[in-house]
């Protein structure tokens, strides 16, 4: 395993595009950047250490039209891919902030392994979900959201009905929806709402206008099959709630063993990010 060097645009949209749902991490370097002589050597060592994502390394001098593209204006910048999508960025020569990033989205997806493409540029946004900040209420307190993060599953407790709200890191289209859950205790009537300010109440839900209503049938839970959503209406999105009304036998115990939502994260380029690259040999800038 070795970093692979670009040699113009082209070179990096093809690598990119054969990465596929491989971690990617660029490093958009010049010549005469003395921090990113420094971090070079070390650069180089990270494919040995991380095998399952790819380095690449690109010079914004050789390579202008990638760079501008990309919103490079200071050297060195480190820019994280993953699907064709950027999803992180860091500059300066820091290898220990650098790792701390290659860590941070490499073990959850590349280091397991099972990660899947699912084509026309969908992915897996779960790498996305800010755990800490989502939350759920009416979850039991040993099967809660938290426990199906983990390797456990979320249960109601004194009905039927969960309100489940998950934030992303940042904005992201939806696709479709994946849920695995048992046929009987499984969520059947789903209610969806985007880009909310809090989590709501189950008085507030049941009487607002959702932005789609799931009939979810029991297959769709057995076969983790995709249910696919009204794609234009989660273009943009923060967060999504999830009012789970009631479940497919009609008891008081509803249960959720996962779910995933497929889609991509939305590049949000400013325009700031196309001024051209230029600076004096030996400055960073």
């Amino acid at each position: 395993m070795s970093v692979r060097e670009i040699t113009d645009e082209a070179h990096f949209q093809t690598e990119l595009h054969q990465a596929g749902i491989k971690l990617v991490v660029v490093d958009f370097t010049a010549a005469w950047c003395g921090p990113c002589k420094t971090i070079a050597p070390l650069f180089n060592q990270l494919p040995t250490k991380y095998p399952k994502a790819i380095f690449l390394k690109v010079d914004v001098d050789k390579c202008q039209e990638t760079a501008a593209m990309q919103g490079v204006s200071a050297m060195p910048t480190f820019i994280f891919y993953r699907n064709k999508s950027k999803i992180d960025k860091i500059t300066g020569a820091d290898i220990g902030g650098l790792e701390a990033k290659i860590k941070q989205h490499y073990s959850d997806a590349d280091g397991g392994g099972d990660e899947k493409d699912y084509g026309q540029g969908l992915m897996d946004l779960s790498l996305f979900i800010m755990k800490d900040m989502s939350e759920c209420l009416n979850e039991d307190d040993e099967h809660n959201l938290k426990s199906m993060f983990g390797d456990g599953y979320l249960a109601s407790d004194c009905d039927e009905q969960l309100i489940i709200s998950f934030q992303f890191n940042q904005a992201v289209k939806i696709h479709s929806i994946i849920m695995k859950a048992p046929t009987d205790h499984g969520p059947k009537t789903i209610k969806l709402f985007i880009n909310q300010p809090n989590c709501g109440s189950f008085d507030q839900l049941s009487s607002t206008i959702p932005i789609q209503e799931l009939e979810v049938n029991p297959k769709d839970l057995s076969e983790e099959k995709m249910i696919n959503l009204r794609f234009v209406k989660f273009q943009n999105v923060q967060n999504i709630v999830m009012f789970i009304v009631d479940n497919q036998s009609g008891s008081d115990r509803t249960v959720l063993k996962d779910i995933k939502f497929i889609g991509a994260p939305i590049l949000t380029t400013k325009m700031d990010d196309f001024k051209r690259i230029s600076g004096k040999k030996g400055e960073s800038h």
